[in-house]
């Protein structure tokens, strides 16, 4: 019997891989992310998460205001070594390069929404928005779940002072917000 040897990419390069790498290195798994250099591969998503990024797709696309979208599991170049997908972001029209476009640029990304899921929960709690915020996204919004399965959804503003996220809210029934734009999103 013969084993398949591994992938070239599975051995990073000397320093790391880069945002742009991931357009190039063949037959990546699906919404494969870039964190610090390293490659990070998603498990298969919960059935809370998948219905709740449906409805929070549905609701934010009813609510951004002309000139932005909506955009699902779509990479943002934060910079040369930190590429994540974010389950949902909202970003300006104007940085749509075309139909092959495979990342948004930090500076149109005006909100990054993570939905928590048991293997992500460090990611999502701690990297991610850290790493969000210190790219300049003005919003950030955390989806956990409760013990019945509903979204809870924790709510973040940029502090242009400190360069970090300051939390805004927390919401279980309903997230009716003002900034970014408004929404009124029943969570039940």
């Amino acid at each position: 019997m013969s084993i398949e040897p591994y992938p070239d990419w599975l051995r990073p390069p000397v320093g790391g891989y880069t945002a742009d790498d991931l357009d190039r290195l063949p037959d990546l798994p699906p919404h494969t992310e870039l964190l610090d250099g390293s490659l990070i591969f998603v498990s298969p998503q919960t059935r809370f998460h998948m219905r709740t990024l449906r409805r929070l797709e549905q609701a934010l696309e009813a609510a951004v205001p002309d000139g932005w979208e909506v955009c699902r599991e779509m990479g943002v170049k934060l910079n040369r070594r930190n590429r994540p997908e974010p389950d949902l972001m909202v970003v300006d029209e104007r940085g749509d390069t075309g139909p092959r476009q495979t990342f948004s640029v930090v500076e149109d990304v005006l909100l990054a929404v993570e939905v928590v899921s048991e293997e992500s929960q460090d990611r999502d709690r701690q990297v991610k928005p850290r790493k969000y915020a210190a790219a300049g996204i003005a919003h950030f919004w955390r989806i956990e779940s409760d013990d019945e399965g509903r979204p809870i959804v924790h709510v973040y503003e940029l502090d242009p002072a400190t360069g970090t996220y300051g939390l805004t809210g927390i919401h279980h029934k309903q997230l009716k917000l003002e900034r970014p734009f408004p929404v009124d999103i029943d969570l039940t």
